[in-house]
């Protein structure tokens, strides 16, 4: 499978300061892509350079096989995206704005834009001015702006933001469906891993400035672990019966209150009866299997405990 992005060394200092440092980025085709990382961890700025939006301090970006440069961004037109917080003219209705976008890209296509904004459910609105849309409306005309030429890349920075969980879905479904009929490449970033999960194939972990880790949520399926979570007011009596009579020591204390046992050995049954022939009081216990969102905190702590 051929790479549609490829960076080399890509690096962004802006006012001295170090934004993203030597990115060696891999994107496949026909594959959706996600980047992890914090507020702050570099993900937009990465996002911009391939986009064309902001200017590589050093490095290589490669789109489709052919290096991006001030002077050579034909690539770009293959590449839809929505970078940050989607700009419209208030004063025009849905169809008015992506027809003017269109028409900068030297698009001329009616159906094409209806297309678009049925995809995203905006519907019926004619009328309405994008000064009128809610939050979540504006979202999904910013989506409907960046699939309209079906393009053969779409970056997606924060696309489910200012969206109901109905809205939320609604986009997942969208991203699948144009990835497996139309096989349009991806890269999305977001703040909702559970929702990343739903989506990627792969992912990079982005860490202050840094791409960490590539790696495909396959092998990290693989490389789950199961635990029992315990809640309970008394931590120290817990630990100590768990250590003496059932010979636990595979554990870690959270927040005080909860203790995430590791050991296989025992089973949860086994486990509350023993708390509740010593009256340590339960408040909760359940099986739990690590999720995509444990992996991101034990990578940006350099695979140690994420708590």
């Amino acid at each position: 499978m051929s790479d549609v992005v490829r960076t080399i060394g890509l690096t962004k200092i802006t006012k001295g300061k170090e934004l993203v440092s030597n990115i060696n980025l891999h994107i496949k085709k026909g594959e959706i892509y996600g980047f992890l990382g914090q507020n702050g961890a570099g993900k937009t700025t990465i996002m911009k350079m391939l986009t064309g939006l902001m200017i590589p301090t050093s490095g290589e970006i490669q789109l489709f096989g052919r290096l991006l440069t001030e002077k050579s961004k034909a690539a770009l037109n293959r590449v839809g995206s929505i970078i940050e917080y989607p700009i419209f003219f208030d004063h025009l209705t849905a169809f008015e704005n992506l027809k003017l976008h269109c028409e900068y890209l030297g698009f001329y296509d009616d159906k094409a834009i209806r297309e678009a904004l049925d995809l995203v459910h905006l519907k019926g609105i004619d009328n309405k001015q994008v000064k009128d849309f809610s939050l979540g409306m504006k979202q999904r005309l910013g989506i409907a702006r960046a699939i309209i030429t079906k393009p053969e890349l779409i970056v997606l920075d924060e696309p489910i933001n200012g969206l109901d969980p109905i809205g939320i879905k609604d986009v997942r479904d969208l991203i699948l469906m144009l990835n497996k009929e139309y096989g349009i490449t991806f890269l999305l970033s977001s703040h909702i891993l559970g929702e990343m999960e739903l989506v990627v194939d792969r992912i990079g972990v982005i860490h202050n400035g840094s791409l960490i880790n590539e790696v495909t949520l396959a092998d990290i399926r693989e490389q789950r672990t199961e635990y029992i979570e315990l809640i309970t007011t008394n931590v120290e009596k817990t630990v100590y019966l768990l250590e003496t009579e059932l010979q636990i020591s595979n554990m870690k204390i959270i927040q005080d209150r909860k203790i995430r046992i590791y050991d296989k050995t025992q089973s949860q049954n086994a486990i509350s009866k023993l708390l509740v022939l010593h009256d340590v009081e339960i408040e909760g216990i359940q099986k739990h299997t690590s999720s995509l969102e444990d992996y991101f905190y034990k990578q940006i702590n350099g695979g140690g405990n994420s708590e």
